[in-house]
């Protein structure tokens, strides 16, 4: 069995273990607002999720192709060099990956893919010409744009929202006066995107979007669907009174997490699938030539397998580490289990200007009637999907890979700030997280590209035994991971239960807080 036959063999593995891995950590954002809100239960959202998830990568967009040859050129390499860097993209992303998932880290798929194709491609051409640098600083410029453009849409819409509706996003006198426009312009907002940027590839769609757009513009087709929207939700509720009124957020933040989803599936599955199938089609096309090969179109069966793998690893120890961080971090609650460095705390503490505590915008702390914390009201949990989902739709449509994850913890953040969650309690721990987690972005950034370099040389030189090295280092390095991140989880647990205890001796433990001490 010669080299391609065993990289081949290790690239499907791998594939299988990188889809589990996304799983673990990129995917599971997906349900973070569904989750902590409290409209599904995590076991439900994964399940729904899921399944969008494998809708949306049944109808891959232009994204696909960007991980495959558009960071670099394959034309230009060997059969075997080009085998060694789609393989080498697995071995690193899936340690980088669940070194991140173990200690709750969010990280993005999109852009450690990004950077470990650049390195491995460079390692093994001993040229930096092989890479796309304009198509690697496009990607870029669209993830720093989609970070900004959720975090600022999400800011602003969530900060309106609240001053109509108040605290209480169930009070029927509140969601009937209001419910029907606010509502209206998160599902018009989700349309647009999903249905004629998301699914711009459907006849159906074209023919809607040129008619739509040929007869009264852009500006006159969205003003006339959110007022067809909200003409239809205030009939609804009308009809269903109380009851509607307290499921009408509920509603809107599951169609907002299947819209994200889907959109998903579209973009961040895309990536993660194209390394290995490229590998697959490469060795099976190889008489055709590396350009050849690596250009033959993915059929369907094989994104909708790498979905079903993605959607096991959600369920996983790991993934809900990163849920409970990310939800913690935008949390209502005052006191939470977080981890930030002490230098990010200082930074924060210089950051936080503590709001009139008499004049909180988030909803009081409240538990289900499970006694589980419910950290977002229903109305930020929509707004977190609908901007979130409609930011990685738009993006899809345009062929650029962007990260599900740094556009979901965006919204997360700044809707926390618009609520003021951020400045009371653990303030300093929950900005400090936020640092903490932007500064792991850019530090994964650098280890993906030259892990993925050191690793690709040792492959492309040594060949089979470089493999069987490489994979067992994953394994011993993934095996220390989990011992350190298991201490780690647990001490800072327990930091919460005595800074509770201290507060709760001195007298001031706040109202809601008491029960954290036994969670």
């Amino acid at each position: 069995m010669g080299f391609l036959e065993v990289a081949v063999g290790f690239a499907l593995l791998l594939l299988v273990w990188d889809c589990i891995e996304v799983g673990r950590n990129d995917a599971v954002n997906l349900v973070n607002a569904a989750f902590g809100a409290r409209v599904l239960t995590r076991r439900v959202a994964v399940i729904l999720a899921a399944l969008a998830v494998i809708a949306g990568a049944s109808m891959a967009s232009p994204v696909m192709e960007t991980a495959r040859s558009g960071i670099f050129d394959p034309a230009l390499l060997t059969v075997r060099a080009a085998m060694a860097v789609y393989v080498t993209v697995y071995i690193v992303d899936t340690l980088l990956l669940y070194g991140y998932s173990a200690f709750g880290m969010p990280v993005s798929t999109t852009a450690s893919l990004v950077f470990e194709l650049v390195g491995a491609s460079i390692a093994v051409a001993a040229s930096l010409g092989i890479v796309h640098w304009d198509k690697v600083g496009e990607v870029l410029i669209a993830i720093l744009v989609s970070i900004a453009l959720s975090g600022l849409a999400a800011f602003m819409f969530q900060r309106v929202f609240r001053a109509a509706i108040g605290r209480r996003s169930d009070d029927p006198m509140q969601v009937l006066l209001h419910g029907p426009w606010i509502a209206g312009m998160l599902l018009t907002w989700l349309l647009w995107f999903m249905v004629t940027k998301g699914l711009t590839g459907l006849p159906a769609v074209r023919f809607l979007e040129g008619a739509t757009l040929d007869a009264y513009g852009p500006a006159l087709s969205l003003l006339g669907l959110w007022g067809g929207l909200t003409l239809a939700i205030h009939l609804v509720l009308s009809f269903t009174r109380a009851a509607g009124a307290r499921q009408l957020f509920r509603v809107t933040t599951v169609i907002g997490m299947l819209s994200m989803a889907f959109a998903f599936g579209q973009n961040d599955l895309a990536n993660a699938a194209s390394p290995g199938l490229a590998a697959l089609w490469l060795w099976r096309h190889a008489d055709t030539g590396v350009g050849v090969a690596t250009a033959i179109p993915i059929p369907v069966w094989a994104l909708f397998a790498c979905g079903v793998f993605m959607a096991s690893g959600m369920f996983t120890k790991n993934a809900q580490r990163v849920t409970r961080a990310a939800v913690n971090t935008g949390s209502q609650f005052d006191h939470i289990a977080l981890y930030a460095p002490n230098w990010c705390r200082a930074i924060a503490r210089r950051l936080v200007r503590p709001a009139d505590p008499n004049a909180p915008l988030a909803p009081p702390p409240m538990r289900d009637a499970h006694g589980k914390r419910i950290h977002f009201d229903p109305l930020r949990a929509s707004v977190i999907m609908a901007v979130s989902a409609g930011v990685i739709a738009f993006a899809s449509s345009r062929g650029l890979p962007v990260s599900t994850t740094y556009v979901a913890f965006a919204a997360v953040v700044t809707t926390g700030m618009a609520d003021r969650v951020m400045s009371y309690g653990d303030a300093d721990l929950k900005i400090g997280r936020a640092i903490w987690v932007v500064f792991s972005w850019f530090s994964a950034a650098f280890m993906a590209m030259a892990g993925a370099a050191l690793v690709a040389f040792v492959v492309v030189r040594l060949g089979t035994v470089g493999l069987l090295v490489a994979v067992a280092g994953n394994l011993l390095i993934r095996r220390w991971i989990q011992r350190r991140s298991d201490r780690h989880e647990k001490v800072h647990h327990e930091e919460l239960a005595l800074r509770l205890r201290a507060l709760e001796a001195a007298g001031t433990l706040p109202d809601g807080a008491r029960e954290a001490l036994d969670d």
